[in-house]
């Protein structure tokens, strides 16, 4: 990508959502960097579906993983996560395997030149000396927006892939959990209409916050925020839920709407921004805990989500359940990160096409035993 003609990044904040969001793709629906759930639009999600998919079908077999290993051996990704991660670390360092790029990382500052006073911005810019893809977590709010920029504003822009930013945003953990209940609901008529019940901390959750503005995309489908009073879903994710003409209720009565889900989304105590915003949390809240003797009054196609890790609000009893998808949304991570992946790098299309080959032989073998 060519340098860009952006403002300064003080005047950068104050575009609208869309001209940021202009700014972050290659155009025509491809993006560059992955840094917020506005990026996604309908279109996008059912291109991505479909090649996560395909990637998840080819990589079973030998020839399959072979082909897609081919794609971009010729690529690095720096991995830079500066809050603790296993999941979203594991699968996006296997989804970067599946497609060939090699791997380094950096997980503590202590081993950063940061120690020795450098500023992030020299930070990036190093990144993006030696690697094609930076994949970032941080505690800072923004802090994936503005490496972009700091890059954009540079003569060597690599994408940045928000791999989770302070309290706000999960825009990767929100494509893998659109993903897991579309697989959940493809023999129940699909996503739409569904009724989607988040329970826990959903104030400082940005898995929530991202899968939120995600669902305003499925017609029909309902929300039920179930959280103690002083972990309520936040104003701006409910304008846009208003906005988009979604319906959302807020209720402090978790078990009084399980009967109703047709997902239930668990999440934890976010204690880990105590200290940061005055606010002191308790580790769990019994009331707004999933257990085996609550599993009698869901739907028989009710799917049990969590982004993970997980303390005493899913018991451990619910995990061999069928309806319990936590641990295949953990998986679904690896083949929808690798998918997002290749959208960005453009292989994309080398992987439909091969796929539509694979399927013509496929058929054309079936008419020649007839």
């Amino acid at each position: 990508m060519q340098r860009r003609q952006l403002p300064p990044w003080s005047e950068f904040q104050q575009l609208s959502p869309a001209e940021k969001v202009e700014s972050w793709s290659q155009g025509e629906g491809r993006l560059w960097h992955c840094l917020h759930a506005k990026q996604f639009d309908r279109k996008f999600l059912d291109g991505l579906y479909e090649l996560t998919n395909i990637i998840r079908s080819l990589s079973k077999a030998r020839a399959g993983s072979l082909f897609l290993q081919s794609l971009l051996p010729h690529k690095r990704a720096m991995l830079y996560f500066m809050q603790p991660s296993t999941r979203t670390y594991l699968s996006f360092k296997t989804a970067c395997e599946i497609l060939g790029i090699r791997t380094s990382d950096v997980r503590d500052a202590s081993t950063s030149s940061e120690v020795k006073g450098e500023t992030f911005e020299d930070t990036i810019r190093t990144f993006s000396s030696y690697f094609e893809f930076i994949i970032m977590r941080h505690s800072g709010e923004g802090m994936a927006e503005l490496a972009a920029h700091c890059l954009d504003t540079s003569d060597r822009s690599v994408p940045v892939l928000n791999a989770g930013s302070g309290k706000d945003q999960h825009p990767t953990q929100a494509l893998l959990d659109v993903y897991t209940l579309r697989r959940s609901f493809e023999s129940c008529g699909g996503l739409e209409g569904k009724t989607i019940l988040f329970a826990g901390d959903l104030l400082r959750g940005r898995t929530v916050r991202s899968l939120a503005r995600l669902l305003t995309l499925f017609p029909g489908v309902k929300i039920v925020f179930a959280s103690p009073e002083k972990f309520r879903m936040k104003d701006d994710v409910l304008a846009i839920l208003r906005a988009s003409g979604t319906s959302y209720v807020e209720t402090t009565d978790f078990l009084g709407h399980l009967k109703d889900a047709d997902a239930i989304y668990m999440t934890r105590v976010q204690d880990e921004h105590d200290n940061k915003d005055g606010t002191k949390s308790e580790k769990s809240f019994p009331e707004f805990s999933l257990r085996a003797e609550h599993l009698d009054i869901l739907k028989p196609h009710c799917a049990i989500m969590h982004p993970l890790p997980r303390r005493d609000e899913l018991a451990v009893e619910i995990d061999n359940n069928p309806r319990a998808k936590y641990w295949r949304q953990e998986r679904n991570g690896m083949w929808t990160r690798a998918a997002l992946i290749a959208h960005i790098s453009g292989v994309d299309r080398e992987i439909f096409a091969y796929w539509s080959e694979l399927c013509r032989q496929a058929h054309h073998t079936a008419e020649t035993k007839r």
